[in-house]
């Protein structure tokens, strides 16, 4: 499974995940299919894309 991670919030932020959610939400107006993941190895909540690889090709 591949995925491209959009942004990056702390997870020791006083709001928590809302942060992460807000930006998430956003996205998905925007048409893209982002999602929230916790990343306990670096204490993050992500907003990723799944399955989305640019490599630059056409």
């Amino acid at each position: 499974m591949s995925a491209k991670v959009l942004e990056r919030f702390p997870a020791g932020s006083p709001r928590g995940s809302w942060p992460a959610e807000e930006y998430a939400a956003a996205r998905r107006a925007e048409g893209e299919p982002a999602t929230v993941v916790m990343d306990l190895k670096s204490d993050a909540f992500l907003v990723v894309v799944d399955g989305q690889e640019d490599d630059g090709r056409v």
